[in-house]
């Protein structure tokens, strides 16, 4: 698959087939995440692979807008250094990077963001990280269901308006 392709036609996915994903891919992920650019090059992120059914569906119990988590075959956490210049950008960066490479390799994931303090704290305890990291997202991972292959996003805005010739509030022609 093209990288043009995947941006194209990833969706997000919220639910999962139940067949487990491979360790070669799972590397795949983890590698794709270890080459994301980061502010400095600090890479302050940590990667934390969650497999334990008992654990994913405790943090599917806990974080409200990602409930699907617990019927995930499998998630990674992101938790990032507390001194980064730029942690949720640089997050996003390597997120981004994770989601292409799972798209390619059929599966899909939903951003799962633990904004509520309470429960940002619970997901820590569970996985055991310190103090010092900020929890940014729980990503769980499995294979599409054979109905979702892929397609068009719907209901994106038009090209002219988020983008600018020259200067703000000129559109930029579109094809």
């Amino acid at each position: 698959m093209e990288v043009y392709d995947a941006v194209r036609t990833r969706l997000t996915v919220r639910q999962y087939k139940s067949d487990p994903v491979p360790d070669d891919v799972v590397m795949k992920l983890l590698k794709a995440a270890q080459w994301a650019p980061s502010s400095r090059n600090l890479q302050p992120w940590h990667f934390i692979v969650i497999r334990d059914r008992g654990t994913l569906r405790e943090i599917g119990g806990v974080a409200s807008s990602g409930s699907f988590i617990a019927d995930a075959p499998m998630a990674i956490a992101i938790a990032m250094e507390g001194d980064a210049d730029r942690p949720e950008l640089d997050a996003g960066r390597t997120l981004q990077q994770i989601e292409l490479v799972a798209w390619e390799e059929g599966l899909g994931t939903c951003f799962v963001g633990l904004r509520v303090e309470e429960q940002n704290r619970k997901v820590k305890d569970i996985l055991g990280i310190p103090n010092g990291l900020e929890l940014i997202t729980i990503l769980p991972f499995g294979f599409r269901p054979d109905n979702m292959r892929g397609g068009r996003r719907r209901d994106r805005k038009a090209l002219g308006e988020m983008a600018h010739d020259g200067k703000f509030g000129q559109p930029y022609p579109e094809e």
